[in-house]
Order: structure tokens, then sequence, then C-alpha cells
């Protein structure tokens, strides 16, 4: 064999369990990939039972309820178009409130989501950008981001 096809047939082998390596990686970390969805496309598109994921969105306004002595809060997430009622057991960041940008973790079950954490950011002008193109997909960015500069998330338009 020349010593071209030996070179060749090396840098295939070499390719070959490059590719292999990639996609034993990829296998083993599809379980622990979380997707993010907001509430109208947990709507639209079909979300596999039990899948864990994010929803994101805005905390409804009125839609805090904390149950007295068992630490579980219930509150529904937005997106100025649908929303998605969340159930989480623990303690909420110190900057949880209404009209705030959310991120929860969790599943969905039975058309609530469960959520085993949930995530917010200090400025009320804060939202994460997955959030910000489902606001502006679903026409209401201009309207949200006009009471955001007012300065009163409680002036965000009712869904």
């Amino acid at each position: 064999m020349k010593r071209k096809h030996k070179r060749l047939t090396f840098v295939a082998i070499g390719l070959l369990a490059l590719g292999v390596a990639t996609a034993l990686i990829l296998t083993a970390f599809e379980d622990s990939i979380v997707f993010f969805y907001s509430p109208t496309q947990m709507i639209e598109q079909d979300v596999p039972p039990d899948r864990r994921l994010r929803l994101g969105g805005l905390v409804e306004e009125n839609s805090v309820a904390r149950t007295d002595n068992s630490g579980f809060v219930r509150f529904k997430v937005t997106d100025m178009v649908h929303s998605t009622p969340v159930v989480y057991e623990g303690i909420l960041p110190d900057l949880f409130r209404e009209g705030q940008g959310v991120v929860a973790e969790g599943r969905l079950i039975d058309g609530v989501f469960r959520a085993d954490e949930v995530l917010a950011k200090h400025d009320e002008n804060y939202m994460p950008p997955e959030v910000a193109d489902a606001l502006k997909e679903s026409g209401k960015w201009e309207e949200f981001k006009g009471a955001m500069t007012q300065g009163d998330p409680s002036a965000m338009p009712a869904n």
C-alpha cells in the first residue's frame, strides 16, 4: 500500500472515531437537555408529557397565591397571549413579583407546570431573550415595552 493510501486510511479512521465520539456525547447529554417554551408554544406544540423543560414569560398580575403552612405557591406565567398555571414548592427568589420576567424549570403534568426551580432577575426591565422573542412574535412587544418605559410594570396590557 502506498504512503498516500495509508495516510488517507488513517484520516478516514480518525474522522470515523470523531463521529462516533460525538454521537456518544450527544446521546449522553440528551436526557439533560432542557428545552425552553413560552405559554403559547406549550399550547401550540405537542409538549411530551413528563419531559423536563423551561417555561418563560411574565408573572401574570393577580395570579400569585400562597397556601398557608405548606410552602406551595401557585401563579400563572404569561406571554401576553396565553397563560400557564405553575405550582412551586419552596422559597421564591426575593425579586419574584407580579409583572416580573421569570423562568421556571420543571415538568408539565396534566396541564399544570410543576416547577422545581424558579429564576427571576433584579431589574424590572429584565426579560429572558426567549421571552422577549415570544412577545415580539405575538405582536405584544411594543405594548409591553411602552408599559415598562413608563416605569410601571402593573401598567402592562391585559391579555
